[in-house]
This record gives C-alpha cells, sequence and structure tokens, in this order.
C-alpha cells in the first residue's frame, strides 16, 4: 500500500511537471522573451532593450501558413521589415534602397535618363511637382510647381515614397507616361501623356535690360553653375549693369557647395552663408568665401513654389546679410540635409541628419521662404506670355536705383 502511494505521488509529480512544461512552453510561444540585440556598434550604450519577438512570432507564422509562404523570400522579407521601419519615420527625405535600387540611384545622380524633366516631392503626405525644368518634357506638357500627382499609369500614389514614384515615371526614352493632376483650383484631376526623353539639366542664362540691369536665371545649382556664373559675373562688371534680377524661380537645387559659392559673390568674405544644425545641437557654419565682387550691386532675388533647398539657402542668406528683397511666391521649403550610407550587402539608407539653419536662425525645412512683395503668376498670365512677377521686381530694383532726393 505504501509503495503504491509513493507510485502514484511520482506519476502525480511528472503529470504535474508536464502541465507545467505545456503550459510554459504555451505561453512562450504566445508571449515570446524580449531578445536583447547585441554585437552592433552602440547599441549597448544606447540601452535599447526591444520585444523582436513580435517580428520572429510575424515572421514564424508568415513561413508557416502564408498560402504562398513557400515563395517569399527570406532577404525580401528583411527588405520590406527594414524599409517599413524606415517609413515609419514618416520622413519622405530619408528613404531604404534594396540593392537594385540603390545602384539605379546612384546611376540617376550621376548620368542622363528617359524622364519627364521634372523635380519631385512630398508635401502634406501627397506627391507633387516641385518645379518642371527649363525645355523639358514636363514643361512643354504645362506641368506646374505644386501641380498634385494622384496617378502614375494608373498606379495611386497614394502611400508611393519620391524613389518609388521616380521608378514609374523614368522608363525608356520614346515611350509615353500618363499623370493625373490635380491643380489648386480644379474640382478634378486631368490626365497630362508626356513621352519620355533624355533630360539634361539647363543651368543658366544671362540677358541685360536696355537700362542696364542684369537678369540671370539660375536653373540649378549643378557642377557647371559655378563657371557659367562666372561668365555672367563677368558680363554683368564689364557691362556697367546698375543691378541686378537673381531669378530662382523653378529651381529645385542642386550642391550647397555652389550655393555657398555663388553667395560668395554677394556678400563679404567670412560671412554667415548657412549652418547644419544636427540632432546632438551641433552646428557647422558655411561661410563666404570669395572676392565679394558683386556686394555693392543693387539685387532682387525673384522666387517662387518651385525654389527649393540651394534655392533658399542662396535666397535666405542674401536677403539676411544684404536686405535683397524677394519677390515672387513662397518658396518650396526643403531645408534638410541627407547622407547617403552604403549598407553591407549594396543596400544603402538615404537618411536626414541635419537641418539648414540661415543667418537669421530660420529653419527653411517645411516652411520655405515667405516673399517680401507676393505676386502671382496665373495660367493666363503664362498665356498671354505676360510675366508680372519679373515686372515687379524690375520696378522694386528701379526703386533702389533712383538718386536720393533732398527734402
Amino acid at each position: 500500500m505504501k509503495s503504491k502511494k509513493i507510485v502514484l505521488l511520482v506519476i502525480g509529480a511528472v503529470i504535474i511537471s508536464v502541465g507545467f512544461f505545456y503550459l510554459g512552453y504555451s505561453k512562450g510561444v504566445l508571449y515570446p522573451k524580449e531578445i536583447i540585440v547585441r554585437g552592433i556598434d552602440n547599441l549597448e550604450e544606447d540601452e535599447i532593450n526591444v520585444n523582436f519577438g513580435i517580428f520572429w512570432q510575424v515572421w514564424d507564422k508568415i513561413k508557416k501558413d502564408y498560402i504562398d509562404g513557400e515563395s517569399a523570400k527570406d532577404q525580401d522579407l528583411v527588405y520590406g521589415a527594414v524599409g517599413g521601419m524606415v517609413d515609419a519615420l514618416k520622413d519622405p527625405n530619408t528613404v531604404f534602397f534594396p540593392p537594385e535600387d540603390a545602384k539605379k540611384f546612384e546611376e540617376d545622380v550621376s548620368g542622363s535618363f528617359g524622364g519627364i524633366g521634372a523635380e519631385i516631392g512630398i508635401r502634406n503626405e501627397q506627391l507633387v511637382i516641385i518645379a518642371p525644368l527649363k525645355d523639358s518634357p514636363a514643361e512643354r506638357s504645362s506641368l506646374k510647381s505644386n501641380d498634385k500627382i494622384l496617378l502614375i499609369d494608373k498606379t495611386p500614389t497614394t502611400g508611393l515614397d519620391v524613389n518609388e514614384a521616380v521608378k514609374i515615371i523614368r522608363g525608356e526614352i520614346g515611350t509615353k507616361v500618363t499623370l493625373a493632376i490635380l491643380r489648386n483650383g480644379w474640382s478634378e484631376p486631368k490626365d497630362f501623356t508626356i513621352t519620355r526623353e533624355t533630360i539634361k539639366v539647363p543651368t543658366l542664362d544671362f540677358t541685360m535690360t536696355d537700362d542696364q540691369i542684369a537678369h540671370l536665371q539660375l536653373y540649378s545649382f549643378n557642377e557647371n553653375a559655378n563657371y557659367l556664373f562666372y561668365q555672367a559675373a563677368l558680363k554683368t562688371l564689364t557691362g556697367d549693369a546698375r543691378g541686378m534680377i537673381l531669378d530662382l524661380r523653378n529651381n529645385p537645387g542642386g550642391y550647397l557647395e555652389v550655393a555657398v559659392d555663388l553667395a560668395s559673390w554677394f556678400i563679404d568674405r567670412g560671412k554667415l552663408v548657412v549652418s547644419e544644425k544636427f540632432r546632438s545641437g551641433a552646428e557647422t557654419a558655411f561661410r563666404a568665401n570669395g572676392n565679394g565682387a558683386l556686394k555693392n550691386l543693387p539685387i532682387v532675388v525673384l522666387v517662387n513654389q518651385g525654389s527649393a533647398s540651394a534655392s533658399e539657402i542662396l535666397a535666405g542668406a542674401l536677403r539676411d546679410q544684404r536686405g535683397a528683397k524677394l519677390v515672387g511666391e513662397k518658396t518650396f521649403g526643403k531645408g534638410s540635409v541627407q547622407e547617403v550610407m552604403p549598407l553591407a550587402d549594396n543596400s544603402s539608407l538615404k537618411v536626414t541628419i541635419a537641418h539648414w539653419v540661415l543667418p537669421s536662425g530660420q529653419i527653411i525645412d517645411k516652411t520655405g521662404l515667405a516673399p517680401d512683395f507676393e505676386v502671382k503668376l496665373t495660367d493666363e498670365d503664362r498665356e498671354a506670355e505676360r510675366d508680372p512677377q519679373l515686372d515687379k521686381a524690375l520696378e522694386v530694383l528701379r526703386l533702389q536705383l533712383e538718386p536720393v532726393k533732398s527734402s
């Protein structure tokens, strides 16, 4: 009898042990323990303690039960997860590029391509035209700054980042792409069918008015801008120009160094042009480094909604350091700094690391520059080949050139 009790106690203990093991296993599957990631630079120092168990639960479920799970590539799932992490930042300028997209991004930055010739961006979570380039298919099709792109070849743009949109818009030279465009004041969108061409970004045009006012229209802060601006500056100086209209309308930007170099023609050496302000609070100052040959030349700057990035830096610096008047419309508001970080498998991360800060302390990003004299340019103006913005800029400049009348 005694031995029976011992056997029953042993069996009972085994059953209880198995029960506790099963209960613990079930709970472990439902609620996996936190996984502390180790072995990545600086991660331990930041005391990151993240529940990656959720990730592995979803991974396991997809691999085991998803109807097409066998065709789901592990690396694609990882890229999708990384892309989702970046998208959670809700910053259209911070983008993850898988290897194929990273290679295309590098090619696009350095080469010619088949496209429509328009800078695009995200404004209030909507894909928009920042600026059509001069003599481009986009300009000839009458696309305008701030046009909303709702569809690209029937693909909705909701949720598309800029890189994804660019991939659809660009294509083989001679083929067509159709954009559904909604413009301010329109009750419904209209389709624009555009033929893709090789796009080469224009740089600069220069003319002189009859009363010796230089009109310098800068389309891009690209690698050619410094030399072409030098030639225009010589024409300005040797042509006895009395003043200058610096036209930055529909200029989507380019290299920061070019913006600083061009500002250096107009302000004293050593004066602040712009600063980078980082998350840590650290700042990097960019100062005028030229001879200031045009520093005494009266100047008015033309801007519109297509003036972005380096255009806003130059316009803002001239207003802050020279008191230059801005004429036209509020600028786009693209004032952040991105760094492209190559990753181990040839993918890359373009991440926002800083804001541009003007000499006055103004941050450009998402706010833009408000003009001193606001002048709209309507479709009727364009059809009639009128330019009230340029007319106003000339009026403002000519008032500055009038001799001071004694009282």
